[in-house]
């Protein structure tokens, strides 16, 4: 199995996906008018929640327990929320922030399993993982409809990202370039389903098809 080498563009995109997912949270709870210990709740859960998961699957050392700086992070970040109205993140700017943290999260999933020796397959879906479920469980937990349940391209786009990252890890790509192409060929594919409500064929019934 390739060795995933460690760059500064993973980092980057770590810490990218950690800020945007615990903003998302943050400010669902300021918009349910909740406290702040609620809004720095929502903000680690969603901010951390993938990567736990990833890393409880693969067997690794759960990141943010051995890193100080990413509950502080999201702290920080729901500090911010706190303290500007909510109307400056409304509109489709929020949508494409998350569209980041999104592919951001899963080229890193990816990486991170293909550095444990896991293979292709599963390791690309540690990345749609990563991705996703800090989202579902912010959803889950506010009593809200989650974003994967939407036709709008979502896990799509983290599907892409973590495929394309996988790839060039077999290849022996990995880097800096691969990594940021695997998560702008995902941004892009989000931002093109936020701009033109891109959506895969919903699931139809035999007899609905015959009507």
């Amino acid at each position: 199995m390739p060795e995933v080498p460690l760059t500064p563009l993973l980092d980057a995109l770590d810490i990218l996906g950690l800020a945007i997912f615990a903003l998302t949270g943050a400010l669902l709870a300021a918009k349910e008018r909740q406290t702040f210990v609620t809004m720095a709740f929502f903000a680690l859960v969603t901010g951390v929640g993938g990567g736990t998961v990833r890393d409880l699957l693969i067997g690794a050392p759960v990141f943010w327990m051995h890193d100080p700086w990413v509950a502080a992070i999201c702290f920080f970040v729901a500090l911010i929320a706190w303290f500007t109205p909510t109307r400056m993140w409304e509109g489709k700017l929020l949508d494409y922030a998350d569209g980041a943290g999104l592919t951001a999260y899963a080229v890193l999933g990816s990486a991170k399993a293909m550095s444990y020796g896991i293979p292709p397959v599963p390791a690309a879906l540690m990345g749609v993982i990563t991705g996703c479920v800090g989202g579902i469980i912010r959803d889950v937990v506010a009593g809200r409809p989650s974003i994967i349940m939407r036709p709008e391209l979502y896990v799509t786009a983290a599907a892409v990202s973590a495929t394309l990252a996988v790839a060039a890890s077999l290849a022996g790509l990995g880097g800096s370039l691969a990594w940021g192409i695997a998560w702008l060929a995902g941004f892009m594919l989000r931002g093109a389903a936020i701009r033109w409500q891109l959506a895969l064929p919903a699931y139809r019934d035999a007899a609905a098809r015959q009507k």
